[in-house]
């Protein structure tokens, strides 16, 4: 490399965020939020939805404004298996169908608005988005997470944010082990990737910090560490097989880190954690850890929202060999904003990647040791 390309100025590449949602199911939360017998707004995929519960138990999402004369269904009212627009009193069912005016003879053959697919499972509601208004293919699917339905499991700890962003900023976490270390004070120790077909993989093993431990340490066992294989099913709903070793122990539990887009420059940032009994774990003492772990969780999403408020869109990072695989991890997450016609065998096929965390651990050690060694100088002068 000559000195005029090695003293270039390398310029931050930034092409205009496209108006298009990924096509994929999207998480809304928590499925008996929604069966409160009233209609809930829901702001995504650059729209404004309703969300309602009919008396046969199906939650629908449809589009929020009426066909008549655009009145909100959100704040209409659900009767029966539809929702009543509070304008007019048109009544609109789960398939987008208006289904009867009180005031008229028939109903127009062409009352007909904008409904998405629902799904129900492991106690929590997703709606089906595609751009070509195709109906979610029968192997395209959320894998069940057992622990949820079981009695020697917790109930759901769910956490709801919105984050004034673009959604591919929360993605570009799964490769990026360095920042867990300086924005989330974790240790980690080995950091893998696979991506294959609509799946992207993160596997984490980590150690304690102990420059990162509060003074005093608290009561019961000291935590050792911890290992994570977490998984992207679809663009937006990753589910995370957590385990934290203690002193004589393992913590099972299971994160979700999901999301779904309000508009291309923010998204609806939600988690939720189960833990499994056992006989270190009572039932009680389970549930108070669960509350616990997703209040430490909805910390470190505070901490990733206050780098993405600050920072800037970037197509073209510069990385270094510690550095995870960015620009085959945004190839993948590319196949859900295409067309599934031009879906290629690069945004599919099996790609795996493990940093070699040689230097990153040993550099990562040096700087625990030196804030151990200012702790303890400090508390001797004290």
């Amino acid at each position: 490399m000559t000195a005029t390309e090695s003293d270039a100025v390398r310029a931050i590449e930034a092409e205009a965020i496209a108006r298009r949602f990924a096509r994929g199911w999207h998480c809304l939360g928590l499925a008996e939020k929604f069966r409160d017998g009233k209609p809930h707004t829901v702001n995504a995929f650059g729209q404004k939805l309703v969300v309602f519960t009919g008396e046969d138990g199906t939650t629908n999402v449809l589009d929020a404004y009426c066909r008549h004369m655009g009145g909100d269904l959100s704040q209409g009212t659900v009767k029966g298996n539809a929702i009543a627009c509070p304008f007019h009193d048109w009544r609109w069912g789960g398939d987008g169908r208006c289904k009867q005016i009180p005031y008229a003879r028939r109903v127009p053959l062409r009352a007909r608005t904008a409904a998405w697919p629902t799904m129900e499972q492991d106690g929590l509601l997703f709606v089906w988005n595609d751009p070509e208004g195709r109906k979610p293919p029968e192997d395209v699917t959320i894998p069940v997470i057992e622990g949820a339905t079981r009695d020697d499991w917790t109930d759901w700890r769910w956490t709801e944010t919105v984050v004034h962003t673009n959604a591919r900023e929360v993605i570009d976490n799964v490769v990026d082990m360095a920042h867990f270390f300086y924005i989330h004070k974790s240790f980690p120790t080995y950091f893998k990737n696979i991506f294959e077909g609509q799946v992207a993989t993160q596997i984490m093993k980590g150690r304690t910090r102990e420059d990162a431990r509060r003074e005093g340490g608290g009561g019961g066992p000291k935590m050792l560490g911890n290992t994570s294989v977490a998984s992207y099913h679809g663009p937006s709903f990753m589910i995370d097989e957590l385990t934290y070793h203690y002193e004589g122990y393992d913590l099972h539990s299971v994160l979700i880190n999901c999301h779904y887009p309000i508009d291309e420059n923010s998204f609806a940032l939600h988690s939720g954690i189960i833990v499994q009994h056992s006989d270190a774990l009572p039932p009680d003492a389970a549930e108070a850890t669960a509350q616990k772990l997703s209040d430490f969780i909805l910390t470190g999403f505070e901490q990733d929202i206050e780098i993405w408020r600050n920072k800037t869109r970037i197509d073209n990072p510069l990385l270094c060999e510690e550095d995870g695989p960015v620009y085959q991890l945004r190839r993948w997450y590319e196949q859900f904003y295409v067309d599934a016609a031009d879906v290629t065998p690069e945004m599919t096929d099996r790609f795996e990647y493990e940093i070699d965390t040689t230097r990153p651990v040993e550099s990562w050690q040096k700087e625990v040791d030196a804030n151990m060694a200012r702790r303890e100088a400090e508390g001797a002068s004290a």
